[in-house]
């Protein structure tokens, strides 16, 4: 990813100079009102300091504790890595935004962030696809759990989320970055996302915003609709169990994945599923604020507060 990623920055660089596109552009304020970009800069900072310091020491916690050397864990130690690049990638810049009036970033930069939020955003959406069909195959099928969950295959499912995510950001960030920018060169967003890169190119682009919508419409329904497949089959299996104490215990195991699922999709699809014409500058920004920062530190109080073995490693690893 790192190598191609270098091709497209250099391919950037050429057709910098063979057109009249922007070299550099340059994020809007907030507000005008300074109180109010200092407050926001508050709390966006401990948000983001919650969400990493949940992240690192689920991830710490899981790979520490032998006890925890499991598929469902093991997915989930991945799920923390993914937010935490997810929020690195676009919350440091947008903090400096708030504060500085250094708020430009340079058309190599913000191919660059786009191309790894994509890759951690795109890698979440399938990884959380993999920890359905992991909880589906631990309910529905629980004598063959073992060999079809092995560690090879749960590897093999991580390095498959991973690596969509690589090849469809590489793909959107390259097709995004080789139309021409014309200005005017401010951002009206938080970071470089998808939609309001595109909407700063020259021309007719109403092709590429359906070529990006298509993307984003496979990439998000496809590992929801496996999710959902998964849960159905859950569901089916749980009602036919004889005993209320294996239900329970059944539904508490998916409980935080299904809360997550929530959360990401949701905001996810709101975010990028939603006409154009609904769009507006202000609440583009908010929906941003929301599935970049408060639900990366949601996600470790969601496994930590409802799941007993991650609390115990938790207090084992802090001490």
């Amino acid at each position: 990813c790192f190598s191609f990623l270098q091709v497209m920055n250099l391919n950037c660089s050429l057709w910098q100079d063979n057109s009249m596109s922007v070299k550099h552009f340059a994020f809007a304020k907030f507000s005008e009102v300074t109180e109010q970009c200092f407050l926001l800069f508050t709390l966006i900072l401990l948000m983001f300091l919650a969400s990493l310091t949940g992240n690192v020491l689920i991830a710490l916690a899981i790979w520490t504790n032998p006890a925890l050397h499991t598929p469902m864990y093991f997915f989930l130690a991945n799920l923390s890595l993914l937010e935490i690049g997810y929020t690195c990638s676009v919350i440091p810049k947008m903090l400096q935004s708030l504060v500085s009036e250094a708020r430009g970033i340079s058309r190599e930069g913000c191919a660059t962030q786009m191309f790894f939020f994509t890759l951690f955003a795109i890698s979440e959406c399938c990884l959380l696809a993999a920890m359905a069909f992991d909880r589906y195959t631990a309910i529905c099928s629980p004598l063959h759990y073992a060999t079809r969950m092995s560690r090879g295959v749960c590897v093999h499912l991580a390095m498959i989320s991973w690596g969509v995510g690589c090849i469809v950001s590489l793909g959107q960030t390259n097709y995004i970055f080789s139309l021409d920018f014309c200005g005017p060169c401010e951002i009206d967003h938080s970071f470089c996302d998808l939609p309001p890169i595109l909407a700063l190119a020259c021309g007719d682009t109403s092709h590429n915003e359906a070529a990006v919508f298509v993307v984003a419409t496979l990439c998000i329904s496809s590992p929801f609709l496996l999710i959902i497949a998964s849960y159905g089959r859950i569901l089916a299996a749980v009602l036919i169990m004889p005993s209320p104490e294996g239900r329970q215990k059944a539904l508490s195991t998916c409980s935080s994945h299904l809360l997550v699922v929530t959360l990401f999709y949701g905001s996810g699809s709101v975010t990028y599923l939603r006409p154009k014409a609904s769009h507006s500058p202000g609440v583009d920004k908010l929906l941003a604020l929301f599935y970049t920062v408060v639900t990366s530190m949601l996600n470790p109080i969601i496994y930590s507060l409802r799941n007993k073995e991650v609390k115990t490693a938790l207090r084992r690893t802090l001490g």
